[in-house]
């Protein structure tokens, strides 16, 4: 999504951040102050925000602080909820994330303890729920190119041209129910019966076709033992190359003079 330049500098910005906490550091007793100080780190110098003006520290929602509201211009992106590094994430502090987006009206919500980062889309149904978009051990330095692949929906040059709204698109696009309801599409079972039809010399109803689309979708399948039907190719006819017959050279009649007629 971001032009190369911006995503190189990305993950150039991402290695700075690696060997500076995650180097030759022992960091596993940091605790909830000190893994802030990293995060700010990470919205700074990693993603792009500007402090004070875009990182909004200690947020208040309803009595309660988030620990950091990203906003640019006025418009509220994302909070983010910070635990301690030596902690590991756990559901409790997920709800405490969701909690506070839902009753600020914000809709994604990052949850991290300096080490992991987990993206959440906000569900304003009833009840409220998320969904987890993606996770990123940001002290990995050998998968640092798919980390930024992931965090550059986070950053601010992204941010500003809706790269979360993109994102969700595209989330959303392939989730399960929406590929099963492509394959359940009309035009999709008329293509099995076809094929089917074409490969077994047997016609199907559409009933049945639905009941096998069923078995595919609920039971686990080994995809190394799918053969991929291909569809045949058109015989090509072959056509006739007519060429032109070779052209009969002229020959002129010789000229006669009136001595060699006597």
């Amino acid at each position: 999504m971001l032009p190369t330049g911006k995503k190189q500098k990305l993950i150039s910005n991402l290695k700075t951040f690696q060997k500076k906490y995650f180097g030759k550091k022992q960091l596993g007793d940091l605790d909830e102050s000190g893994t802030r100080l990293l995060v700010n780190d990470l919205l700074s110098n990693v993603l792009g925000f500007e402090s004070l003006d875009e990182i909004k520290t200690e947020y208040m929602i309803r009595g309660t602080y988030a620990d950091y509201m990203i906003q640019t211009r006025g418009v509220r992106h994302f909070l983010v909820e910070v635990k301690a590094l030596s902690l590991d994430l756990s559901d409790k502090h997920l709800r405490q994330a969701i909690n506070y987006g839902a009753n600020e009206g914000v809709e994604w919500a990052v949850l991290t303890n300096g080490r992991e980062l987990d993206l959440y889309k906000i569900l304003f149904t009833k009840p409220i729920e998320s969904k987890l978009i993606f996770k990123i051990d940001l002290s990995d330095s050998t998968k640092i190119k798919d980390s930024v692949e992931q965090l550059q929906y986070l950053c601010r040059d992204g941010v500003v041209k809706k790269s979360l709204d993109f994102l969700w698109n595209r989330f959303s696009a392939l989730e399960t129910y929406t590929i099963a309801g492509l394959l359940y599409h009309n035009k999709v079972i008329n293509l099995l019966k076809r094929e089917l039809k074409a490969k077994y010399k047997s016609k199907f109803e559409e009933s049945e076709i639905k009941d096998a689309l069923n078995t595919v979708i609920c039971e686990p399948v080994n995809l190394e033992k799918i053969k991929v039907v291909g569809v045949k190719k058109p015989k090509t006819k072959i056509k006739a190359i007519v060429r032109p017959l070779p052209t009969v050279p002229q020959i002129e009649a010789p000229v006669i003079s009136e001595a060699q007629n006597n």
